[in-house]
């Protein structure tokens, strides 16, 4: 059985790093503190809940993924490395709907924790990784991700997210990962 990802274009493939033109989307997502593996854990056990059929109608909805969480309220300096520090914040954590919904097609969250939304269509400039995705690892993956959106002039326009692919039993060297960060369109 294959897993639902969001759709996209590509408009640039270079080894690992990619450009890639993502259509408009729905989603579940979370607001969660902690460090990022905490936030990720409590994130992903609340939009599971939603899916698993903690909703007003008890519907289940299919998994996609990937699952991608997001440092809230960062800010994006492009004259130092923005790394990932280990500490407590505030992540979101998000699900993308199968492609078949539409936001008005979804049910009601039981958790009011659990916010759906529209997501518009956009640029994001990607950098896939494999093995775990502890925060140095994120770190120091996030500071390759920019130094070669800086190199090739692109424009970020929001904070880089992390996008998990994989069960938690997948063999670390079989893991996808990638870090991903959404940049002007003109680009």
């Amino acid at each position: 059985m294959s897993i639902e990802e969001p759709k996209f274009t590509l408009a640039l493939k270079d080894g690992d790093f990619e450009i890639r033109d993502y259509a408009a989307s729905v989603v579940a997502e979370v607001t969660v503190t902690g460090d990022q593996t905490t936030a990720s854990s409590t994130g992903f056990r609340l939009l599971a809940g939603y899916i698993f059929g903690g909703n007003a109608s008890r519907q289940k909805i299919a998994m996609t993924a990937p699952v991608t969480k997001t440092p809230k309220g960062e800010k994006i300096a492009m004259t130092a490395p923005v790394t990932v520090i280990a500490g407590t914040g505030d992540w979101l954590v998000r699900f993308t709907m199968p492609a078949r919904y539409a936001l008005a097609d979804l049910p009601v969250p039981n958790d009011p924790a659990v916010t759906l939304r529209s997501v518009p269509a956009a640029r994001f400039a990607v950098l896939r990784f494999s093995g775990f995705s502890a925060e140095t690892k994120v770190a120091a993956e996030t500071g390759r991700l920019l130094e070669i959106v800086r190199a090739r002039g692109l424009r970020p326009v929001g904070p880089v997210s992390i996008a998990r692919y994989n069960p938690p039993w997948t063999p670390w060297f079989l893991r996808r990962n990638e870090v991903m960060l959404p940049v002007a369109a003109e680009a």
